[in-house]
This record gives C-alpha cells, sequence and structure tokens, in this order.
C-alpha cells in the first residue's frame, strides 16, 4: 500500500496530480469533438503552433501560458480565415500554418541561450513542476471550457453530423467551427505545460478514443474520458515516481495504452455476443 500511496504524500506531485486531473476533464470536453469530426491533425497542427507565442514569452521573461494563449489565437484566426478560401483544402491550410508558425517558433528561439532548455521544456512539458497559482489558471480555464461546451453542444453536435442541417437550424456553422477552434485550443494551451507539445495529443485524443465503445452519446464520451485521463494522470505519475522515467510522457504513454485496452475488450465483448451463424442445410 506505502507503494500506491507514497509518491502522492510529495507535494509537488500532489499538484502535478491535481493539474493532470483538470487538464483530463478539459481535454475530455475538447477532445471529443476532436475525435468525432477527425481533427486530430488539427490538434498535432494547433499545439506545435504554439512556439512562436512561447518562445517570445521566455525571451522577455513573461508569462509562458499568456504566450501559448496568443499563438493559440492567431492559429484559430489563421485556420478559420484559410477554411473560407475556396481553393484550398483546409488540411493544405492547416499544413501551412502549422510549418509556418513552427519555423518562426525555432528560430526566436535559436536567438536565445537557453534554446536547448526552453525546447526541451516546451515539447516535452515538465507536470512536477507544476505550481499552485498554475492549478488556479487550470480550474478557470475548466470552467470556460465547460460553459463553452455547454452553451456550444447542439451547434457542435449539428456541425459534426450534418453541417448543412446545422446551417438550415441557424446554428451558423462557421461561428461553431471557430469556437470549437477555441476550445480545442483551450485545451492545448492548458496541457501543452503537463505533457508538452509532442505528447499534448496523448491526453487529447486517447482517453475519448477509449471512451467511445463503452459510451453512450457525446456527453457519456466525455465524462469516461475525463475518468480515463484522471486514471492515466494517476498511473503515469505511480510509474514516473517508481520507474524513474520522464513523468509527461509516462502519463501519455499510458493514456495511449489505456485506447488500445479498451479497443481489445471491446473487440472480445463483440466477438462474444454476436450469435453464432446458423449452418447452411445440407444439399440432397
Amino acid at each position: 500500500m506505502e507503494w500506491l500511496t507514497a509518491p502522492f504524500e510529495v507535494s509537488f506531485v500532489q499538484r502535478a496530480l491535481w493539474g493532470g486531473f483538470l487538464v483530463s476533464a478539459i481535454c475530455a470536453l475538447a477532445g471529443t469533438w476532436v475525435v468525432l469530426r477527425g481533427m486530430a491533425f488539427l490538434g498535432d497542427a494547433m499545439s506545435h503552433g504554439l512556439l512562436p507565442g512561447v518562445a517570445l514569452a521566455a525571451l522577455s521573461g513573461g508569462n509562458l501560458m499568456v504566450g501559448a494563449v496568443a499563438s493559440a489565437a492567431v492559429m484559430t484566426a489563421g485556420v478559420t480565415a484559410l477554411g473560407r478560401t475556396p481553393r484550398l483544402s483546409q488540411d493544405t491550410g492547416i499544413g501551412l500554418l502549422f510549418v509556418g508558425m513552427l519555423s518562426l517558433g525555432v528560430i526566436i528561439v535559436s536567438r536565445s541561450q537557453s534554446f536547448a532548455v526552453d525546447l526541451t521544456g516546451f515539447l516535452f512539458g515538465d507536470v512536477l513542476a507544476v505550481r499552485q497559482r498554475d492549478l488556479y489558471l487550470l480550474g478557470a480555464a475548466l470552467l470556460i471550457a465547460l460553459a463553452v461546451a455547454a452553451l456550444g453542444h447542439r451547434a457542435f453536435l449539428a456541425l459534426t453530423f450534418d453541417a448543412r442541417k446545422a446551417r438550415t437550424l441557424g446554428l451558423r456553422p462557421r461561428l461553431a467551427h471557430a469556437v470549437l477552434l477555441g476550445l480545442l485550443g483551450l485545451a492545448i494551451v492548458a496541457s501543452f505545460h503537463i505533457v508538452g507539445t509532442l505528447l499534448v495529443l496523448g491526453l487529447l485524443i486517447a482517453p475519448p478514443a477509449a471512451a467511445l465503445p463503452w459510451a453512450r452519446g457525446v456527453r457519456g464520451v466525455m465524462a469516461l474520458a475525463a475518468l480515463l485521463g484522471a486514471g492515466a494522470t494517476f498511473g503515469g505519475l505511480l510509474l514516473s515516481w517508481h520507474l524513474s522515467t520522464a513523468a509527461g510522457a509516462t502519463v501519455a504513454a499510458l493514456a495511449v495504452s489505456l485506447f488500445f485496452l479498451s479497443h481489445l475488450a471491446s473487440g472480445l465483448r463483440h466477438r462474444r455476443t454476436r450469435p453464432a451463424s446458423v449452418p447452411a442445410p445440407e444439399a440432397h
């Protein structure tokens, strides 16, 4: 029992645990729509597009979270604008923004004396460095995400399954898409400090994807995804403590492992419940 509880008696691990719980809830709210709409590439592009803002904040001695929010806003506006260009596919526009923002960020960071340290923390996160004020910021971000998810649920649902019907219902799909991008940006900004931008998709996509075979309805997927993300956070921190591995990477790896276990168990369940085929009658 001591093996299970000992790590969480340390204050910085406790803060990491609560930070991971809050981020798991935020990612469940945004990640469910990412999974349902097949927006994984967009999530990856937006997470790497945070680098210029974070780099400028690091060079000027400012708050990294503020820099990340600024970059997320630029990415959201850019994706929304390029999405309205009829001759340019959405994937092409997202790819161009992805490369452009990442290149700009690397150029900015390369001007810093602490290039390696800044970039490593940005890419892989530092969940064990979560401070008390970070928890307050994450709590505020969760409240905002809950409000956006609740107010925009009907529009997001219509946009996901039938964008033309959303337009006929007066739900303004373009505005809904922009708001959904904002929710995605909020989740990524909240998560990059925990698992880093390279691994943010682990918490953003893996728990909702793992919840899909077991939950009924979008809200059910969100709730189960939040629980799975919290479980991955707890298990990842526990394993990281005892195995001396990178905490953020262990959390993300465990979240992905839960996805594979979920779909394996779902496949076995369907095999057991599938009715036996009736043999064809023999010809005489």
